[in-house]
């Protein structure tokens, strides 16, 4: 016979009431169910992320970034025919823009890992082979943009360039103009209202074009003889006086021009980060961190993959939509002495990346009954795709019950939630990648505000509440 409870006023809770609290879903904002310790916990989590966020604005620079952390805490570079006994802690680096990171189980790794996967790259501008132009007295460089972007947010706002020039003779030279204060900047030019009549007949998604999304990187003339001799020729001397290249090398180099403002706190409770390219680094550093602050050693191998590419598909040999995590996850297990496919088939997998969070502002598209919200925690994404899921793994309903009560037991905060209405549009995740090795996959991950923009914003509260669940599910 259950006893009666009382509400916090003394009073005594109805029948409706307590039928209520055993049937109806409650959804319940962070800060009701996390105490002042864990918020600031929280809080101080958050200003490494943003430390994160300021130093991998690429996803070679992630990556990096991630890799020294996993040498300074004692992984060790995994090879084939390596043997992980437990405890172990390997990485594999993957041409410098994808990453694995493991923690060897008690159990052997034919039982099934316990793998997240997340991605680094983002958005972004990337130069063409042969980007640099003179035009009436100014030097451009011509962009190729990579991902889903809106144009028009990229013009008029401060760019940084961040890349590697490769060399003929192989020597890989870093590039990374526009972060520091006393660096110059890089612009999109957009034009005056006052002439901008005919423009602002285009529709949205044509109000600046793929080919009019070129930079400026310079104003000025070299001078030899005193006499000026060509305003690309200038820049093309600075580049070669401070990094001794060439125009026939940037043929062969990879440059991003990013935003160049520094991540900061939004609102004036300070409850948000607002940066560029929060989808995905805010999973991808929850799920490494998570990693590295495990104690002692896991019961299942414990693994992190940190992926390039998944903005434009996953394609390419750095993205999961290739054999570099099935390639490691078959020479460990083989190593082991067990069978890579029972092994898969034993695998359970988060596959960490953000979802739309609910905007006010534009409540048309969303379905507020199924959608995300900010500071409900993390959202759980049963299927993405488009219209009638076209394009998604869809997780099973055992395997997202195993979730919930991963997280319910672990007192993670979360919620499930859908991209935007159904015919209103769609995306995709790694999972769909995933689930073609054959194990069990769903997306969790955080509720973010104008996604895909040059500043991206999400709660801090969430990102905690993701390293949380990710901490949980590797003791799992």
């Amino acid at each position: 016979m259950n006893e009666d409870k009382t509400l916090g006023s003394g009073t005594e809770k109805s029948e409706a009431d307590l039928l209520r609290e055993r049937l109806l879903r409650q959804t319940r904002h962070a800060c009701e169910v996390m105490n002042p310790a864990e918020i600031a916990a929280a809080d101080a989590f958050c200003e490494g992320y943003k430390t994160f966020l300021n130093q991998a604005k690429t996803e070679r620079e992630a990556a990096a970034f991630l890799l020294a952390r996993a040498r300074a805490l004692g992984f060790r570079e995994f090879r084939p025919g390596d043997i992980c006994r437990p405890g172990d802690k390997c990485y594999v680096n993957n041409r410098n823009k994808a990453l694995i990171l493991a923690v060897a189980g008690k159990e052997p790794a034919e039982a099934g890992l316990r793998l997240t996967a997340a991605h680094i790259d983002s958005p972004r501008l990337d130069l063409k082979p042969s980007p640099l132009y003179e035009d009436k007295a100014l030097i451009l460089g011509k962009t190729h943009y990579y991902g889903g972007i809106k144009k028009y947010q990229w013009a008029a706002i401060p760019l940084a360039l961040h890349g590697v020039v490769v060399k003929k003779d192989g020597t890989i030279v870093p590039v990374s103009i526009g972060e520091d204060p006393a660096d110059p900047k890089f612009c999109v030019t957009d034009l005056l209202p006052h002439l901008a009549a005919e423009q602002m007949k285009r529709t949205l998604d044509k109000g600046i074009q793929g080919e009019e999304l070129n930079i400026i990187f310079g104003s000025r003339p070299i001078l030899l003889d005193g006499k000026p001799e060509g305003f690309k020729l200038n820049i093309l001397q600075i580049l070669h006086e401070r990094y001794g290249i060439t125009e026939w090398d940037l043929l062969s180099a990879e440059l991003e021009a990013v935003p160049a403002f520094p991540a900061c706190d939004v609102g004036l409770d300070r409850g948000m980060i607002g940066a560029y390219g929060q989808d995905d680094r805010v999973c991808a550093y929850p799920c490494a961190e998570a990693l590295f602050a495990l104690e002692g050693v896991p019961d299942r191998t414990a693994v992190a993959v940190l992926a390039d590419k998944e903005e434009i598909g996953s394609c390419g040999n750095t993205g999961l939509d290739t054999n570099f995590l099935l390639d490691f996850i078959t020479d460990l297990v083989l190593g082991q002495g067990g069978n890579p496919r029972v092994a898969l088939r034993n695998t359970k997998c988060l596959s960490a990346d953000v979802n739309a969070a609910f905007d006010p502002t534009f409540p048309g598209v969303m379905e507020p009954q199924n959608a995300a919200y900010c500071n409900l925690g993390v959202v759980v994404t049963k299927y993405t795709g488009a219209r009638g899921k076209s394009g998604t793994s869809d997780a099973g309903a055992e395997f997202f019950a195993w979730v919930r009560n991963l997280l319910d037991e672990a007192g993670v905060l979360w919620q499930a939630g859908e991209l935007g209405k159904v015919d209103e549009g769609g995306g995709g995740t790694v999972a769909v990648d995933l689930a073609k090795l054959n194990l069990d996959v769903i997306d969790i991950g955080v509720p973010i505000l104008s996604m895909h923009a040059p500043f991206e914003l999400a709660a801090k509260l969430d990102i905690a509440m993701l390293e949380k669940a990710c901490r949980a599910f590797y003791q799992s």
